[in-house]
């Protein structure tokens, strides 16, 4: 099935449940979901939301993990036309109230034990419903009655206030069918925020043509090595990041394959998943594959059904590449992409073998140009320059941020492109390298960290002046974090544990410095601009003697 057949994602969703209605949807905590179950819930979740009166446009946010819950709020939320604003549960107040703000979300879907930080926002954002679930709220009640007497469940202290409401009381009495909204292909179907070069993350629209055009092409990379609807991914990417939503969350929107979900990623959990149900892809950044490889349990699995590896979020290194396809006789196929382009711009091919440190071909919906630095002029062929990205249904600004979108979007010639501010090459039959990054974005664990917002954290301290924050190469993260701290001349005493204590609780846990090293000064420009090459400059040399 083509995207362009079905107008929305939840159309897309329904025409390929009603297609494979006994067939397993999602496998989440040893429970099997089918088609027919999931399109119920969905249903139910969006007519109770409708009753709560929220509806098309509505910007509702979703604070919790993998789980069976996030697939069906995120459904339930394009069944009923509104704005899905997926964020990491790891994330603090801080950043709630701040994305909060930013997009006027009027509910909040969220784990009890994200609770206390919720309730810190509310009466401070537009926030005025809260709809709170714990992980084990889907499951059998046989396994939330075990769980809970085991003590196997996490559970967290929720308010029993006029603003709450609890998700297992809103599927039991939602209606069968939510009202069907006239939900087009260029309508916003869910704003998912990006790390960068400023303070505070960015609100990229993606809308629904984009993001089913987007899944497919993804998916359908693996053709070759079997058939879209018997495919069966154990997604470890999580699910409000770009990676896992169109590299797994997509099979059951489009594919009509099985998705195995984890809270959070345990690796003998995970061989088990592979060995037990047969899971046939893989779906991880560079340092999930080397714990994987690392594991002194691995050889105890048979994880022989696994077909498709996929790796994105950094570049994968030719070691683990090695390692991997002589331990497991499979490759690792990479891919690049961007919050911004909905996911892959480059896939490595199933059909033909990649080169080493390849990050595949461009895809059929993206259009790719490589231009000099600060330039529009395209390089000569082979050449490494800045890539820039466009496509017919492209996201054309950030949220409320249009100096962000000046500095990120560029018309040439009545065309609109997308700066990614990476620097690669392309060789002669086409394939694409990272070469370098052009801005002050940290890329660790496969996450895109701001040095402008850890450093903004550091300068409000009381005895810091100035800082400066860079990333550090990394065989097993990708990069380390680290800062350069100028203290006020009357400070004495302070420590990079206590900076780092600091941190805690304003910044996520991917954030949060590893290393603080303590300078007189810092390097800037003749006018005053913080020069963070020259630091990197040293770092480099450092690492190289």
């Amino acid at each position: 099935m083509l995207p362009s057949e079905q107008p929305n994602i939840f159309e897309a969703f329904a025409v390929t449940a009603r297609q494979k209605p006994a067939k397993t949807a999602v496998s989440f905590l040893g429970t099997m979901y089918s088609y027919r179950d999931l399109l119920e819930l969905v249903e139910r979740f969006g007519a109770s939301l409708a009753n709560l009166g929220l509806g098309q446009g509505d910007r509702i946010m979703m604070y919790i993990p993998n789980s069976i819950q996030f697939v069906v709020t995120w459904l339930g939320i394009q069944s009923i036309g509104a704005v899905a604003v997926p964020i990491s549960p790891i994330y603090t107040s801080r950043d709630l109230q701040y994305i909060a703000d930013d997009t006027g979300a009027k509910a909040i879907v969220c784990a009890d034990r994200n609770f206390g930080y919720v309730k810190q926002v509310m009466g401070k954002t537009p926030l005025d419903r809260v709809i709170v679930t714990n992980l084990a709220d889907l499951l059998p009640w046989w396994k939330r009655a075990f769980g809970l007497i085991a003590d196997k469940v996490p559970v967290g202290k929720v308010e029993n206030a006029p603003f709450v409401v609890p998700l297992r009381r809103m599927i039991s009495q939602g209606g069968s069918k939510p009202p069907a909204p006239a939900t087009a292909p260029d309508d916003i179907a869910e704003i998912l925020y990006t790390g960068g070069t400023t303070k505070h993350p960015k609100g990229v629209p993606l809308t629904h043509g984009l993001f089913l055009v987007s899944a497919l092409e993804q998916l359908a990379v693996r053709n070759p090595l079997f058939p879209m609807d018997e495919d069966v991914i154990l997604g470890g990417a999580p699910l409000f990041h770009i990676l896992g939503q169109t590299c797994s969350l997509s099979t059951v929107v489009l594919g009509g394959g099985t998705l195995i979900l984890q809270p959070r990623i345990n690796l003998d959990a995970v061989f088990d998943s592979v060995q037990r149900l047969s899971a046939k892809t893989l779906i991880g950044v560079p340092a999930f594959y080397r714990m994987i490889l690392e594991h002194d349990r691995v050889d105890q699995y048979d994880l022989s059904s696994l077909r498709y590896c996929f790796s994105a979020g950094d570049v994968l290194p030719v070691e683990v590449a090695k390692r991997w396809k002589d331990r497991f006789g499979l490759d690792i196929y990479q891919g690049y992409g961007a919050t911004e382009t909905c996911g892959g711009i480059a896939m490595s091919p199933t059909d033909r073998p990649n080169p080493p440190l390849s990050m595949g071909m461009k895809v059929p919906s993206k259009e790719i140009m490589i231009v000099g630095p600060s330039s529009t002029e395209p390089v000569q062929p082979g050449d490494p320059g800045e890539l820039l990205v466009s496509s017919d249904r492209m996201v054309r600004a950030y949220l409320n941020k249009p100096e962000e979108t000046a500095e990120g979007f560029v018309e040439i010639d009545g065309r609109l492109w997308y700066r990614t501010a990476d620097i690669v090459r392309q060789d002669e039959n086409g394939f694409l390298y990272f070469v370098d990054r052009t801005v002050d974005t940290i890329k660790h664990k496969g996450y895109r960290v701001s040095a402008s917002e850890i450093e903004a954290v550091l300068q409000e301290h009381p005895a810091v002046i100035e800082s400066c924050v860079v990333g550090v190469p990394d065989p097993k993260v990708g990069q380390r974090i680290k800062a350069f701290v100028v203290l006020k001349k009357d400070v004495k005493g302070i420590t990079g544990y206590e900076l780092i204590r600091w941190c805690r609780g304003k910044l996520v846990a991917y954030k949060m410095p590893q290393y603080i090293e303590f300078r007189d000064m810092l390097p800037k420009s003749k006018v005053g601009k913080l020069l963070r090459r020259e630091i990197r400059s040293e770092e480099k040399k450092r690492l190289e003697t």
